[in-house]
């Protein structure tokens, strides 16, 4: 069994999971055609893996191995804050929503970091 035995009640994977939902559903980001397989990819890429290392990291047998996979979670959130400010910055995403989607990323950033920060203070 793993360290934290249901992914999904996590807050901090709810509010990840989230977003990626808010970016594939709502369209918000005005991706021009020859961008499907280059930005646009790689921003939902990078996006789904944040929920998904938490999801795997939760099983994991170890809390260093879990503190591992929710780093990985913390890299691709700051990757994909990038993408967002390059989007706002090509014109594709709106400051007002680059303003949201930017204060849903620091509040999954701050959580993952004090998730962290428990689990490390447990061992």
């Amino acid at each position: 069994m793993g360290y934290i035995s249901k992914f999904e009640d996590l807050r901090v994977w709810q509010k990840s999971h989230d977003l990626v939902k808010r970016i594939y559903s709502k369209q918000e980001i005005a991706f021009p055609t020859n961008e499907k397989y280059g930005l646009e990819s790689q921003l939902k890429r990078v996006l789904i893996s944040v929920p998904a290392n938490i999801a795997e990291g939760s099983r994991r047998q170890h809390p260093k191995e879990l503190v591992q996979f929710l780093n990985i979670s913390l890299g691709s959130l700051s990757e994909a804050r990038y993408y967002f400010l390059l989007c706002k910055d090509l014109g594709f995403l709106s400051e007002e929503s680059y303003n949201e989607i930017y204060q849903e990323c620091v509040i999954i950033d701050k959580m993952l970091d004090s998730l962290i920060l428990r689990i490390k203070q447990k061992k």
